[in-house]
């Protein structure tokens, strides 16, 4: 059965990736960007089986509107792929007030937003998946990166939540982690602070350098339409994995990172149990009395 898909950002990298194969496996696309004229060329190819909105996720009121006219017009839409962000990178001190909150706006309360306005629809018409591109970066950290952090940590926490208040709607939820990737994101869809010396030799210098070309590229292992492939394939697994880490590099830096957390969280055990009050008894499966 041809299934709909609903997409935001989808001018370039994954999102356009997602929406070239979506359309030549048959499927139906409605593709948001905020120039609708970067498809034009598959909208000649594909014809009536590709939707296409302006869009910018960072206003609400026409993400509800374009959300509330997709599903009217095309009747059902059986995934949503909320896709569109960008990289702000410097110390956090570097940054302005007004890129924060573009940050903030675009990479989480967007995604946010997009789920509240489609729920609604997912639950009337019995079910549905949202596929939530996150990052590697939702579940470790860099420097100079902190605030384009702060939104993938945050995104990853409103949907372990979501997920479990959507799942006896039968709409399933999930998490995409890629690692670096040969997209755009590191070069012209990124937004650099304004440099401060007292950063120039540190982590934030290092990475401007790397982003200006002054300074070798960051190794890129993966393949955005091979990226693309693996979460369409997620889509046609009748349950909804909750994450997938595609890269090597993301699951190698995944792996070391929650084992980190791990062993530091069973270091302070003892710590953590004796904060407890003193009616409280512990048995070997847990604590009891909570």
């Amino acid at each position: 059965m041809t299934r709909t898909w609903f997409i935001t950002g989808t001018s370039s990298g994954f999102g356009r990736h997602l929406t070239e194969q979506l359309l030549a496996r048959g499927e139906r696309v409605a593709a948001t960007a905020r120039r609708t004229e970067t498809l034009d060329d598959l909208a000649a190819r594909y014809g009536e089986q590709l939707w296409r909105a302006r869009l910018d996720v960072t206003d609400t009121s026409e993400l509800r509107q374009v959300v509330d006219r997709a599903f009217a017009g095309l009747g059902r839409i059986d995934v949503v792929v909320s896709n569109a962000g960008y990289g702000l990178f410097g110390a956090a001190e570097e940054l302005s007030d007004e890129q924060i909150d573009r940050q903030i706006a675009t990479n989480l309360t967007a995604s946010i937003q997009l789920a509240r306005a489609a729920t609604p629809h997912l639950r009337r018409q019995g079910g549905g998946r949202y596929i939530q591109i996150a990052s590697i970066g939702g579940q470790v950290a860099f420097p100079a990166m902190s605030l384009y952090h702060a939104t993938k940590w945050g995104i990853e926490g409103f949907w372990e939540s979501a997920a479990a208040e959507l799942a006896p709607f039968g709409i399933g939820v999930t998490l995409v982690e890629p690692g670096v990737a040969r997209t755009g994101f590191g070069a012209g869809s990124s937004v650099l602070g304004t440099p401060l010396p007292a950063y120039a030799d540190g982590p934030s210098g290092q990475l401007r350098g790397v982003l200006s070309g002054e300074l070798p590229p960051l190794p890129a292992p993966g393949d955005p339409a091979k990226i693309a492939a693996a979460i369409i394939a997620s889509a046609d697994r009748p349950g909804a994995p909750l994450r997938l880490t595609l890269g090597s590099d993301a699951y190698a830096m995944a792996t070391a990172a929650l084992r980190d957390r791990l062993e530091a969280l069973e270091a302070g055990r003892s710590l953590a149990h004796s904060t407890d009050a003193d009616d409280v008894t512990l048995s070997p499966a847990g604590p009891a009395g909570h």
